[in-house]
């Protein structure tokens, strides 16, 4: 039952049309790792700066997060990224963004970290990614997430990836973008030929779409009254699902369909508040109710 997370762990500007904050907690393996706190311990691996305050790490260890694989460089800032969403909160404007050598971070894995049976390979430059996942010795299940700068700048990497990992989570938007393919059934099948064996497209509101070379099934997502901030919700889903599997003895086809439901309900609560806000206050009964409440209202 181990574990790996490796991404970006940062600060975030939001605004939305009601709101905003400035430098609030944010990251891909920020809101992974805390997601997948709800079901099991996960190994941290990323990079922050001189800027990071010793609170945020002892909140991350308070849930049984291990940071030994978590840099904190002496000269340069953490991370960062300013974004403001549209009237609908369905699509963003990146305002800044600020790498802060994240792009030239050579991840070094803890002798400990090494044998992580479950490995998540969070939005990061697949130059990361792959460094990563090569100090891993026999992992048993690699799941990569991207985003569009990766496609457009590190497309060689990101194909080398692809060959190297066992399911891809990646948006509509971003699969039409990798792919060439408008129609999302078309290019989540195109990408089951460049490696991975399984494919989860995020669509948003929309839910998701989980393709191996069997079948193709889609999932709702949970009808939220009140969306406040989208940021991390994608990553959320990824832990929620990740953690409830780093549980299971087997990856089996029905397992994965069961950990993206309740990936979907973990990502739901995210939707609820800004940055980790809404996450903190869940638990697993939390998780569980709002899971059953959503089945009973599927048809």
């Amino acid at each position: 039952m181990t574990l790996l997370a490796v991404g970006t762990v940062a600060f975030d500007t939001i605004e939305t049309p009601t709101s905003r904050r400035d430098r609030i907690l944010g990251g891909s393996a920020t809101f992974f790792s805390i997601a997948a706190s709800l079901f099991t311990n996960v190994r941290l691996v990323g990079m922050v700066g001189k800027d990071w305050p010793v609170a945020y790490s002892d909140l991350l260890e308070s849930r049984g997060i291990d940071l030994q694989g978590l840099l904190v460089h002496p000269f340069l800032d953490t991370y960062f990224w300013h974004g403001r969403y549209t009237q609908d909160l369905q699509d963003r404007e990146t305002l800044a963004f600020e790498m802060n050598g994240f792009d030239q971070f050579d991840p070094v894995l803890p002798d400990g970290f090494r044998d992580s049976r479950d490995v998540f390979l969070g939005a990061a430059c697949p130059a990361v990614q792959l460094k990563t996942l090569a100090q891993c010795t026999k992992p048993r299940w690699v799941v990569a997430d991207t985003v569009d700068a990766w496609i457009e700048t590190t497309r060689n990497d990101l194909q080398t990836l692809l060959k190297q990992i066992d399911c891809l989570l990646i948006n509509d938007s971003e699969v039409r973008q990798l792919s060439g393919i408008h129609n999302l059934v078309g290019a989540g099948k195109w990408l089951l030929t460049q490696g991975p064996s399984m494919v989860i497209i995020k669509k948003g509101e929309h839910g998701s779409i989980f393709l191996d070379k069997q079948s193709v099934v889609p999932f709702p997502a949970f009808p939220c009254e009140n969306v406040v901030d989208p940021t991390g919700a994608g990553d959320s889903f990824a832990g929620g699902m990740m953690g409830y599997l780093a549980n299971q003895e087997n990856i089996e086809r029905n397992t994965i369909l069961r950990a993206i439901q309740i990936g979907t309900i973990v990502a739901s609560f995210t939707l609820e508040d800004f940055s980790i806000d809404g996450l903190l206050r869940v638990s697993n009964l939390d998780v569980e109710q709002r899971l059953h409440d959503f089945s009973r209202t599927l048809p």
